[in-house]
């Protein structure tokens, strides 16, 4: 437990020891700990295991239906295999075409042609209406995609070349930046509330009058980290926010632009 706990912290042995012996061996609260006395950043998900494999996507014509896709196997030489590629693309285009299609024969003649155990740990698929577009990215090396749908006021906004390409920038942005939530409002509160906690403890000797303001600069820290909209837009050097580009390319076209929803997958984590 003391080297999972330095795995999702990065903290010393010791501290670990010692915060894992006061919270009677609980891993979450450890980190809590470590993290109020300023040891720790924020923790790692702790479900993650060491697996081989890929990530897959498929978007089908129109851009209104999108799939990403993880498929585990065992060794990196087989995730680099052309032939298995071809198969996680095929798993991905036919979940794609039926959400209720059963992937486990192809599964099992795909382990018995490959002499590897092969898993498929789970998959995200959007499906829009009028006024928005799905959009995917699969990050070299197949280890990292994402899946975006983005909403606009007119579907005549849709086949707008400049908010194809705001689209793929997001993209490439959550791949690149992984946040975890669109805005702010998506944040549970009591999330909100023990990163509070946190950032209160670690300057808690500090005079009174300058708490507040670093416990709040400390949160605006974490909105940045975790809220698409609020992190510092990566194709422009983060001098702009990714609200304020795309507030941007919304009054270019003449149109609203939402960002509605994101998946981002990463080879070997584990399904929330």
């Amino acid at each position: 437990m003391v080297g999972k706990l330095r795995e999702m912290t990065n903290a010393g042995l010791m501290e670990c020891k010692k915060a894992l012996t006061e919270t009677g061996g609980d891993l979450e609260a450890a980190v809590d700990v470590l993290r109020k006395k300023g040891v720790a950043a924020a923790a790692k998900k702790a479900g993650r295991d060491a697996k081989e494999g890929v990530i897959a996507q498929c978007i089908q014509p129109g851009a209104k239906v999108g799939v990403i896709v993880e498929v585990n196997c065992e060794t990196d030489f087989v995730a680099k295999n052309e032939s298995f590629r071809a198969f996680c693309d095929g798993i991905a285009a036919s979940l794609c075409s039926n959400p209720s299609w059963d992937p486990e024969p192809s599964r099992a003649a795909q382990v018995a042609k490959i002499g590897e155990n092969i898993l498929i740990s789970r998959h995200q698929r959007f499906e829009v209406s009028s006024s928005a577009a799905v959009a995917s990215y699969i990050h070299t090396g197949s280890k990292v995609g994402v899946l975006v749908e983005v909403g606009a006021g007119k579907e005549s906004t849709v086949s707008q070349e400049d908010f194809k390409q705001l689209v793929r920038d997001i993209t490439l942005q959550i791949a690149a930046a992984s946040p975890t939530v669109v805005s702010r409002d998506q944040i549970p509160a009591a999330l909100i509330e023990k990163e509070r906690e946190i950032a209160a403890e670690q300057v808690k000797n500090k005079p009174p009058q300058a708490v507040a303001k670093i416990v709040e600069g400390k949160l605006e820290k974490f909105y940045q980290n975790t809220c698409l909209l609020d992190q510092g837009f990566v194709k422009r050097n983060a001098e702009v926010t990714v609200r304020e580009h795309v507030g941007e390319v919304a009054k270019k076209v003449g149109d609203d632009i939402v960002i509605r929803r994101f998946t981002r997958f990463q080879v070997g984590e584990a399904s929330a």
